[in-house]
């Protein structure tokens, strides 16, 4: 679907105009130097030897072999920059905060699935609900919880589950890390202290909305998370990308012990700071995202108005929970649609399967004389969590070397969770022999779908793809 790179008339934003020149070398494409060594240091420091990133002309940059691959390989395990759980996948189940692992046990997330479930059949939701996204420049999803159960359990049964009360048989074969709360609110849970003290350094103690937040900025983190629920929770990631700009920033200024210095050399430590997410962004949300089809051509230019007002709000919102003048550029408009913008061109699906459905395929794995046993267990909660007893956790984000590979309808290489991958991390397997020197492809879109439906798709992301099977398909 074509895109419109016009602009929406003045930003509305003051900032836009006031930090100019740096809101400018912000967005600007990081010198190709200056990348490469950027990656160079990030592979070497994850110890990704098999993989390097190289630019290359018109391509921009992409991920070559180091080493031969074969096929089932595992080529890159990339772990998150910035990603998130979408809002209403909490409800079907609950995973660190941090590394996005299933907590507690298999009981505690049967439970707690089935708690939100009765809420919603005693309102009387609707089937289809808004995830990443919203009526807005949106993308949806539909949760189980929203669908008519063929039963319910007591209320009694269901808290057994959530309080750890009741073992279910053979659950001990799925055990799961302990849940570690975060000290200052109840919103976030974690798979270990370790990962509670990463997201709090990396971006949670400025979102953190505990009792021991300020009650005004309490007060507008609440109106902020509120209005992302509402609209659209990719504001929820953006948030994240610029908590984390910020605590590296502020992180940098004490090693370099630069709290006295001029407002110019404060400025390059955030240019520093904003390094790793630099390296992704392409266009401003409003300006590139996708025309939805029910929105007429001729609506366009409303369209986006509409979408960038939207996210002027939401930007608005969160300047008044967690502004700080030294990181000020980073509260314009422009910046913020550049990182919404990154996140809608740039992300890989965060997609972390539930061990619930391990646990269910085991019993009905097992012979039949233990099968039968368990099941007397077991059967009346599948039958009340119905199809969708199984809801992965879902959500979107950036992954700095994942976000490097090329497009090919004809990829060497796809996204593929195996049985140990259990967090949030993307993991690239090799579809086949891959030599050393190769480029690395994945594949952004369904390749199976025919030529002219494959490049509309890719239009979506800016360019016409001219790889091997689309130069063979295309028409003369």
């Amino acid at each position: 679907m074509a895109r419109s790179g016009r602009r929406s008339g003045a930003s509305p934003c003051d900032l836009d105009r006031e930090f100019a020149p740096q809101i400018a070398q912000l967005l600007a494409a990081p010198p190709p130097q200056s990348a490469q060594e950027y990656y160079e240091e990030l592979i070497q420091s994850k110890k990704h030897d098999g993989i390097r990133v190289n630019y290359k002309g018109n391509h921009g940059k992409g991920v070559c072999a180091n080493k031969d691959f074969a096929e089932g390989d595992l080529i890159l395990k990339d772990q998150i920059l910035v990603g998130a759980q979408h809002s209403l996948n909490k409800i079907d189940c609950v995973v660190c905060s941090y590394c996005f692992r299933f907590i507690g046990s298999v009981e505690f997330q049967i439970g707690h699935r089935l708690y939100f479930q009765s809420i919603a059949s005693s309102i009387g939701c609707s089937s289809e609900r808004h995830c990443h996204g919203s009526d807005v420049g949106s993308s949806t999803c539909s949760s189980g919880v929203t669908k008519e159960k063929s039963s319910t359990l007591p209320e009694e049964v269901i808290e057994s589950l959530i309080t750890g009360d009741v073992s279910l048989p053979f659950s001990d074969h799925f055990a799961l890390p302990e849940i570690v709360a975060c000290q200052g609110c109840e919103e976030e849970r974690y798979c270990s202290q370790s990962c509670a003290d990463s997201d709090w350094e990396s971006y949670h103690s400025l979102l953190c909305a505990g009792p021991n937040t300020e009650p005004p900025r309490r007060s507008a983190l609440h109106k902020f998370v509120e209005h992302a629920n509402e609209t659209n929770d990719i504001f929820l990631v953006a948030a994240k990308a610029i908590t984390f700009t910020m605590l590296r920033y502020k992180k940098l200024k004490r090693q370099n012990d630069f709290q006295n210095k001029s407002a110019e050399s404060n400025f390059s430590l955030l240019m520093e700071a904003w390094k790793p997410l630099s390296m992704g962004f392409k266009k401003r949300w409003w300006d590139y995202v996708a025309l939805p089809e029910d929105v007429d051509a001729s609506d366009e230019d409303s369209f986006r108005q509409e979408i960038r007002d939207l996210a002027f709000t939401s930007l608005k919102l969160l300047k008044d929970a967690i502004f700080d003048a030294e990181c000020a550029p980073l509260f314009s408009l422009e910046v913020y649609g550049h990182i919404i913008g990154m996140f809608e061109l740039n992300n890989l699906d965060l997609v972390v399967a539930s061990p619930v459905e391990d646990y269910f395929i085991h019993i009905d794995d097992l012979p039949d004389d233990k099968k039968e046993e368990a099941e007397k267990a077991t059967a009346p909660l599948l039958d009340a969590l119905d199809d969708d007893y199984a809801v992965p956790c879902d959500g979107t984000a950036f992954f700095p070397l994942q976000s490097c590979m090329n497009h090919s309808c004809c990829p060497n290489a796809k996204a593929f969770k195996r049985d140990e991958d259990n967090d949030g991390h993307a993991v690239i397997i090799a579809l086949g022999p891959i030599s050393k020197g190769e480029e690395i492809t994945i594949s952004y879109i369904d390749e199976d779908l025919p030529y002219e439906e494959r490049q509309a798709e890719l239009a979506d992301y800016g360019f016409t793809c001219t790889c091997s099977k689309c130069q063979e398909e295309k028409p003369n």
